[in-house]
């Protein structure tokens, strides 16, 4: 790697680091090809991003940033994941470190909040944003359905005794 792409690299995780609201650090070693292309397709499908970045640029870029108190953590092999939905990244990371006892996870920040493993463990139980907000607009919608079927009731009933009344004078 020449300057130019190192300054490139560190470029592109300062700004990574700017916009993300959880940085994630894991160990990888002795993954295999197809196991990290698995969990960069899993990361990927929940909205994350992933990089193996060099510890070096890595700690470079993180000078200046919320996430510069997780700098400690960039020692030997590791893998950063990075998200908008600080669940999504966690989740994921959580799942996959459970069925790859190889694959160790860290420790992370959360905006200004230092994260250990089991940190990132508890938040990777909570809902997604998703999830979040169809709760949210379940509970907005619910009451508007309960309204409407209040206010439908009494016309129902109504037309039930109109109808057993016109029952009853036809037999």
């Amino acid at each position: 790697m020449n300057r130019d792409e190192k300054q490139a690299q560190i470029e592109f995780l300062k700004d990574t680091f700017g916009n993300a609201a959880i940085v994630l650090v894991a160990h990888n070693t002795g993954l295999t090809v197809a196991q990290m292309t698995e969990l960069r397709g899993k990361v990927r499908a929940a909205g994350a991003g992933f990089k193996v970045a060099k510890n070096r640029l890595a700690k470079i870029a993180l000078k200046g940033t919320a996430y510069e108190p997780i700098i400690d953590t960039f020692k030997g092999p590791t893998t950063i994941a990075y998200s908008s939905d600080p669940v999504s990244a966690a989740k994921v990371l959580s799942e996959f470190a459970k069925v790859n006892e190889k694959f160790v996870l860290l420790g992370g920040a959360f905006g200004a909040t230092v994260l250990d493993k089991k940190g990132i463990e508890a938040l990777s139980k909570l809902p997604s944003l998703d999830e979040l907000r169809a709760k949210i607009i379940g509970l907005i919608n619910a009451p508007a359905t309960k309204v409407a079927g209040v206010l439908q009731a009494p016309a129902g009933q109504l037309a039930r005794v109109f109808g057993a009344y016109g029952a009853k004078d036809a037999a």
